[in-house]
């Protein structure tokens, strides 16, 4: 592997030309007017893992959008490692808070500026770098499988079908995912922990259309006070979920546990100033790294109705809107949070409304051992690149799809990020640092490596 890094270091300009192509393409799966370009995303990945150098590579329809699949096969005496990353991004908005336009990217201070710098492109993009230098070095030490989809940034919806009708061609040994963060560029980490996701929309209805403030106002509710009231209701004063049941199944974390996550590089003041806030907010007896990490939480993502258009309109809406979204831990099951979350939102609405709560997607928590082959492999590999043994880290993102390969395929993964929180994913100014894309490309090899001698060993 040590022959690599002057491949690499040839090859930098390349590497990153391709991805900043792949950052041109606005494949916005959550609206169907870029769904041209989320084809075209996908056809890309097609054929760059053919250059890199597949035995096979082909773009696998689903009901939504496409499944990239790719493999190059050795032996069926060795290991096979399963990839697996998105090609689909967040929309952009809000537009006017990019400092750059999101699908024009830009190199500046180090990163690469672009919506999906880092999630996933970025990261997905550095494996197939990572399996063209093993293959083009006459390294690659395993069979390799890639399943690039379109549509994790709207849950994925149609992953499970497709993995459950193709068991045998995703056949694998470990799932290799690299769509999460590092504690730092000095402090390597690996995640262990996932949270899970309930993720609904909600709708208050008052009167059947819009009303005259002047003429109706004091005397017919306002949907959207009535909304802003039903969610402050949600959270006690120590910031704990009011929903009756909401913790009936949470997962205690043992001392020891929390013990090694505080000992965690971390300076609250730092994580203050980088958000330009006073003062952290959360729930009571628990620390910042915790609430994030290891407890469940309940958010608006986005709330709406009425007038919100330039200038004054006195009305009285007829209707009110939010998304929420709640983070879970493991043993939280997204469907029967949902249905306790409908049932209380429902029983605390006052007469003069009505309400409506629509499901959109979940998925369950993940926690991943630290005692498999794979991890070792990892953590080795991260030594081997960083000098400095990684830590093992509960976050507080979501990738459900980590329970379901686990079910429906049998295998274990391994969340093998290199991103930074500071990244900004899913907001405006979304960037990857250029140490952390070419860092990913360097280190990916000796997973291999270890990972096939541990396993061929066993």
């Amino acid at each position: 592997m040590n022959t690599l890094q002057p491949y690499l270091e040839q090859n930098k300009e390349k590497y990153l030309n391709e991805l900043l192509e792949l950052l041109r393409i606005p494949s916005i799966s959550a609206d169907e007017k870029y769904a041209a370009d989320v084809n075209r995303a996908a056809l890309f990945v097609k054929e760059q893992l053919l250059n890199a150098g597949v035995d096979k590579a082909e773009i696998c329809e689903t009901n939504g959008y496409p499944v990239v699949y790719a493999e190059k096969f050795l032996d069926a005496k060795l290991p096979t490692v399963l990839v697996y990353g998105h090609y689909d991004v967040q929309p952009a908005d809000p537009l006017d808070l990019w400092t750059s336009p999101p699908f024009e990217p830009v190199v500046k201070d180090g990163n690469i500026y672009a919506r999906g710098a880092c999630d996933d492109k970025g990261q997905m993009y550095m494996h197939v770098k990572a399996f063209e230098m093993m293959v083009k070095n006459n390294v690659l030490p395993c069979n390799v499988k890639f399943m690039i989809e379109g549509e994790e940034e709207v849950g994925s919806v149609n992953l499970e079908a497709f993995a459950e009708a193709n068991r045998e061609k995703l056949k694998a040994d470990v799932m290799l995912i690299s769509d999460t963060s590092m504690i730092a560029n000095d402090v390597p980490s690996i995640t262990t922990g996932l949270r899970g996701l309930a993720y609904l929309e909600v709708e208050v209805t008052g009167p059947n259309l819009d009303l005259h403030s002047g003429v109706y106002g004091g005397a017919v509710a306002n949907p959207i006070n009535i909304l802003c009231d039903m969610i402050s209701s949600l959270h006690d004063a120590d910031r704990r979920i009011t929903i009756p049941g909401f913790y009936d199944d949470v997962d205690d974390v043992s001392k020891e546990e929390r013990d090694m996550m505080a000992s965690a590089p971390f300076s609250l003041d730092d994580y203050k100033a980088d958000l330009g806030i006073n003062e952290e907010l959360g729930e009571k007896n628990f620390s910042t790294l915790e609430r994030v990490s290891i407890r469940p939480t309940l958010d608006v993502n986005g709330i709406w109705g009425g007038y919100i258009g330039q200038g004054a309109k006195t009305v009285l809406p007829s209707k009110a809107h939010a998304k929420i979204s709640m983070r879970l831990v493991p043993n939280q099951k997204n469907e029967k949070i949902m249905q306790l979350f409908e049932a209380h939102f429902k029983k605390i609405a006052p007469p003069y409304v009505k309400v409506k709560v629509m499901p959109h997607h979940g998925g369950e928590a993940a926690v991943t051992p630290t005692t498999s082959v794979a991890y070792k492999a990892a953590s080795k590999a991260m030594e081997q690149t960083f000098g400095k043994t990684p830590i093992p880290l509960r976050t507080g993102g979501s990738i459900p799809l980590v329970t379901m390969f686990e079910e429906v395929l049998g295998i274990k993964s391994v969340l093998f990020g290199f991103g930074l929180d500071s990244d900004a994913i899913h907001s405006p100014n979304e960037k990857f640092g250029l140490f952390n894309y070419y860092k990913g490309i360097e280190t990916i090899p000796w997973f291999y490596k270890y990972f096939t001698e541990m396993s061929v060993g066993n």
